[in-house]
């Protein structure tokens, strides 16, 4: 059997598999509250060992996307709960993200009387989905210090109202342009005070985020998505060995603390001195994404470098993805127009093959 198939036991992470599915905005959270129908997609992918859901809010300020969940109310944890119990009947185990978009998003997406924040009031260039169409990012509002004291209690809470409601552990979403990544960039977070400056304070919301919240729920539920040198969501681009030291440092905190897992968006532009360093400094999983066949990802596994590999994709339009790599079926193409659309169409009604879906 290959790796890729076996059993998964590494600390507090015991799972079916080597499958992880990566992440994915789906936009199918009306009024940003999970439901059923959420619940009938996550399960039929529960042949995943490790489901990883679609970025989640920790408050209404950080729901940049149009119909993105958020997990801070009383009807959103009813929704996250069906979701939990659906994945868990599956004999998965899921892990919720929590995004805070920070300065990318548009005010029309963001509940009355909220406004973008961000770690500067530098605005993003380019363009965001809203329910009118597209429209330019909106300029964030500079967090104060009251403001990331905020910022940092409402993932506290998100992270204990995930757990009460079933899920296995949280995954930080510190990659593609968002709030988390935005303070690691020199570019874009551009303070004085001791929030920004050196690699040190411009870690220093991600490490307090999580070491607040390992000392709620385990450090061994809490996982951390990195994408070192990836550009996206107009992140520019700075000193390339700033940004090695600032992932390897990232990389030793997290090992320090004992996290689950590091979840790397791997890209092009990452070196491979970086990848290594990132291994040698991180003792616990590692997760690699993006652009793996079985092949590869069982390459990936054999070499030692990734313990797991995450699918994200494949997954969206082949619920019984697991079952077909086994039997090496061909997958369904992804319908590119329904990825964000509200309702059922391409969604769940993804064809399977009869013999390899199992509940």
């Amino acid at each position: 059997m290959k790796k890729l198939f076996e059993p998964y036991n590494k600390g507090s992470l015991k799972l079916k598999n080597h499958v992880v599915m990566a992440p994915m905005t789906r936009s199918r959270a009306i009024n940003n509250v999970p439901n059923a129908l959420m619940a009938t997609y996550y399960k039929q992918r529960s042949g995943a060992g490790l489901i990883i859901t679609e970025g989640t809010s920790p408050s209404p300020e950080g729901l940049g996307y149009p119909r993105i969940p958020g997990i801070f109310s009383d009807e959103q944890l009813a929704g996250w709960q069906l979701v939990t119990n659906a994945v868990h009947e599956g004999g998965a185990k899921i892990f919720l993200q929590l995004m805070h978009t920070g300065r990318i998003g548009h005010s029309s997406n963001l509940p009355q009387g909220y406004q973008l924040v961000g770690l500067s009031d530098l605005k993003a260039a380019g363009e965001i989905y809203t329910e009118t169409g597209m429209q330019e990012f909106s300029a964030p509002l500079a967090l104060d210090k009251q403001g990331i004291a905020r910022i940092i209690a409402d993932h506290v809470k998100a992270a204990q109202n995930a757990i009460a409601v079933g899920f296995d552990g949280v995954e930080l979403h510190g990659a593609h342009g968002y709030l988390l990544e935005q303070s690691l960039n020199p570019l874009v977070n551009n303070r004085t005070d001791n929030y920004g400056g050196s690699v040190e304070n411009r870690s220093r919301l991600l490490l307090e985020i999580t070491h607040q919240i390992a000392a709620v729920i385990g450090a061994d539920k809490v996982g951390l998505r990195i994408s070192p040198y990836l550009t996206s969501n107009d992140l520019p681009a700075y000193d390339s060995a700033e940004v090695h030291n600032t992932y390897v440092y990232l990389a030793r905190e997290m090992n320090r603390l004992g996290i689950a897992y590091l979840h790397i968006s791997n890209n092009p532009g990452i070196p491979e001195q970086t990848h290594r360093a990132i291994r040698d400094a991180f003792k616990n999983t590692i997760i690699y994404c993006n652009g793996f066949t079985a092949e590869t990802a069982e390459t990936k596994l054999q070499g030692g470098s990734a313990d797991l590999i995450a699918f994200g994709r494949s997954f969206l339009a082949n619920p019984d993805f697991i079952g077909r790599l086994e039997k090496k079926a061909p997958l369904n193409d992804l319908d590119y127009n329904t990825l964000y659309t509200p309702g059922e169409a391409g969604y769940i009604d993804y064809p399977v093959l009869e013999e390899s879906f199992t509940f």
